[in-house]
């Protein structure tokens, strides 16, 4: 018969095998570094290379690269939807494991492409600009979407640009945009043109030439010109992160002065920052491209290697002004928003 004394050991001993087991079964597969090492991989930052957005994208994919351990070919594409689809096919015909690209081409162009790379084994999901169609066709198999509802986004800063410039009926803004770049991509624009719409204001709109979409500074012309042609402008909206990083450069061609003209528009860079700080630029809506280039890297390992189902993350989260842009501008000058 045992006594307390060797009850006690008996339990203990119990308890700490229970413990151990326990502790064995929690850790039944040891992390593994650069686990996505093999993994092939097509990664579109947009362009031009060295862009304020495509940069913040391209270092996302880059630090992806490094923590996991895929091989990451990369193609800039200077944000022309046509290069890019070409750039696709090129990427489909090296049978790449996955393509993380944007959605510019939209469905009926890019679809037929994306029944391919699934059809042969490649893995291919969107950042920024999404194709809801074949997103919802493919998500089982890894098809996910990294970025902003673009119309929601586009509505959001237009009525908040209007709330914070105390904006009457009959006063004009000015859109400069994408409205006719198909798919997803053209409805933030739109968004934003709602927005001001049902707050009654006269919309003056402009399209981004290819020139300006691939060199913000020339459409320093074209801004002067319009501004010129319409002085009574009381809120310009950028919808490109290029272009609302050289907000500072247009206002100062037209001889504006910080406050004169509420200016409102998308992705945060150094010189964003720098332009709110001196009072040219008033709103951003910070959509984080650093985390659309992370995300799909780690979507397509995660599905080559695990079998995971496609990603969908809304990085467009927040507004920055002049109220919090210190908190940003250190992460906006190293290029990781």
């Amino acid at each position: 018969m045992l006594n307390d004394r060797s009850k006690n050991y008996g339990l203990a001993v119990g308890v700490a095998l229970i413990g151990s087991l326990a502790a064995t079964s929690a850790y039944a597969t040891d992390p593994t570094p650069k686990w996505c090492q093999g993994v092939k991989i097509a990664a579109f930052p947009g362009g031009p290379q060295g862009g304020v957005f495509a940069n913040n994208v391209y270092n996302g994919f880059k630090q992806a690269e490094l923590d996991l351990g895929p091989s990451v070919t990369y193609y800039f594409s200077d944000w022309d939807p046509n290069k890019m689809l070409t750039q696709i096919q090129q990427a489909l015909a090296t049978k790449v494991d996955g393509i993380a690209t944007y959605g510019f081409g939209g469905e009926a162009a890019t679809g037929p492409m994306v029944d391919q790379a699934f059809a042969q084994g490649t893995i291919f999901t969107t950042l920024n600009t999404s194709l809801p169609d074949s997103q919802k066709k493919y998500s089982a198999k890894g098809f996910g979407y990294v970025g902003a509802p673009n119309y929601s986004a586009g509505f959001a800063l237009g009525a908040e640009a209007a709330k914070r410039a105390n904006l009457k009926a009959g006063d004009s803004v000015f859109v400069w945009g994408l409205k006719g770049q198909g798919g997803d991509r053209g409805q933030r624009t739109v968004g934003v043109i709602d927005a001001f719409t049902k707050a009654g204001a006269k919309v003056i709109y402009q399209e981004i030439d290819a020139a300006t979409n691939a060199d913000p500074n020339a459409g320093t012309a074209t801004f002067v010109g319009v501004m010129g042609a319409n002085p009574g402008i009381k809120i310009v909206v950028t919808d490109h992160g290029g272009l609302t990083s050289n907000v500072g450069v247009y206002a100062r061609a037209a001889s504006l002065k910080p406050g004169q003209v509420f200016f409102a528009g998308f992705d945060m860079s150094p010189n964003t920052a720098q332009a709110v700080k001196e009072g040219y630029q008033n709103l951003v809506i910070d959509q984080q491209p650093y985390l659309q280039g992370y995300i799909p890297i780690l979507n397509i390992c995660l599905t080559k290697k695990y079998g995971f189902s496609g990603l969908d993350v809304n990085t467009a989260g927040a507004f920055v002004d002049s109220t919090n842009v210190d908190a940003v501008a250190p992460l906006a000058a190293k290029e990781i928003r």
